[in-house]
């Protein structure tokens, strides 16, 4: 390409607020580059681009991932490297209430005192009182704390207060949104947002479907999506919820067809996990790797 990466990205300004993203002149640059439509690709590759938002950005984020600003400095580069082969782009985007379950503002304690971040709450510890439901929603609450304990998922986890709708904290990274606008105009496609987690009693850590909810929402427009690639590399954060959650929800669509799983890389240096969960993420992952099929590869490993 004619346009230089430092052109398109400061990397000085990964995770700040410094970042300005001038839009216009990143598209002029992209369009003077005359490259091949992305619909004449005859092997179409998709990024599936996970919560990639300023929230999960460390120095900036309230819910910020150690090793968040590498990891959009790497996955940036690897889209410049392979901007002529990478066909698609789809990004899941957390999008949340205030009063939602997994937020402080849901709880109060015996003393009328919200939860703090990172607390866990169980089902046991609302039937007894140790918790409350603020707005009165009490036997939904229940309803999803029993079903998070029989289906063997995550415990409730209060998180800060992130990727509020209309914040800061809930858009796209700024210097990652420049690479993902220049591709769009080189490639002449336009990138796919898919909003998650708006629904106030779940949590939806993963681009498909929410921990537990009555509705048994199914997003088969990204499953559908997905199929039509002959290769998906997934990249974002944290590795150790909303990606490897994203990527178990894909596998387990599609279990039993290991021509679909096997088309899936995981690209471990674009990615990083919440303190505390770096052994059990490595242990899920090489779980999916051996059951699945699926490949875990460093971003400057792979050429498209």
């Amino acid at each position: 390409m004619n346009t230089a990466y430092d052109q398109i990205i400061d990397i000085d300004h990964i995770a700040s607020f410094e970042s300005k993203e001038h839009m216009t002149d990143i598209i002029a640059l992209a369009e003077a580059e005359n490259s091949k439509p992305a619909h004449q690709d005859k092997k179409r590759t998709l990024l599936l681009a996970i919560d990639v938002q300023h929230d999960f950005m460390e120095g900036i984020g309230s819910l910020a991932v150690p090793g968040s600003t590498d990891d959009v400095k790497r996955l940036t580069q690897w889209m410049y490297r392979n901007m002529e082969s990478l066909t698609h782009v789809i990004c899941s985007l957390d999008c949340h209430s205030r009063m939602q379950i997994f937020h402080p503002a849901w709880w109060m304690d015996k003393e009328g005192r919200h939860p703090q971040p990172f607390t866990i709450i169980r089902f046991d510890d609302v039937a007894n009182g140790t918790w409350k439901v603020v707005n009165g929603e009490t036997e939904r609450s229940l309803e999803y704390l029993g079903n998070l304990k029989s289906g063997n998922k995550k415990e409730l986890l209060i998180w800060p207060y992130h990727c509020l709708e209309g914040t800061f904290g809930a858009k796209l990274e700024s210097e990652f949104t420049k690479m993902l606008y220049f591709h769009a105009a080189a490639r002449q496609t336009t990138p796919t947002l898919v909003y998650k987690g708006q629904n106030p009693y779940t949590e939806m850590y993963g681009i498909i479907r929410a921990e537990y909810d009555r509705e048994q929402y199914v997003n088969y427009t990204v499953l559908d999506a997905v199929a039509a690639y002959d290769a998906i590399y997934i990249a974002g954060e944290a590795s150790s919820h909303c990606v490897l959650a994203s990527a178990e929800q894909i596998l387990e669509h599609y279990a039993g067809q290991p021509e679909m799983t096997s088309r899936i890389t995981l690209l471990e240096d674009c990615m990083s996990p919440i303190d505390g969960f770096e052994d059990s993420t490595n242990r899920q992952f090489k779980l999916l790797q051996e059951r699945y099929g699926i490949q875990i590869k460093k971003s400057t490993d792979i050429i498209l």
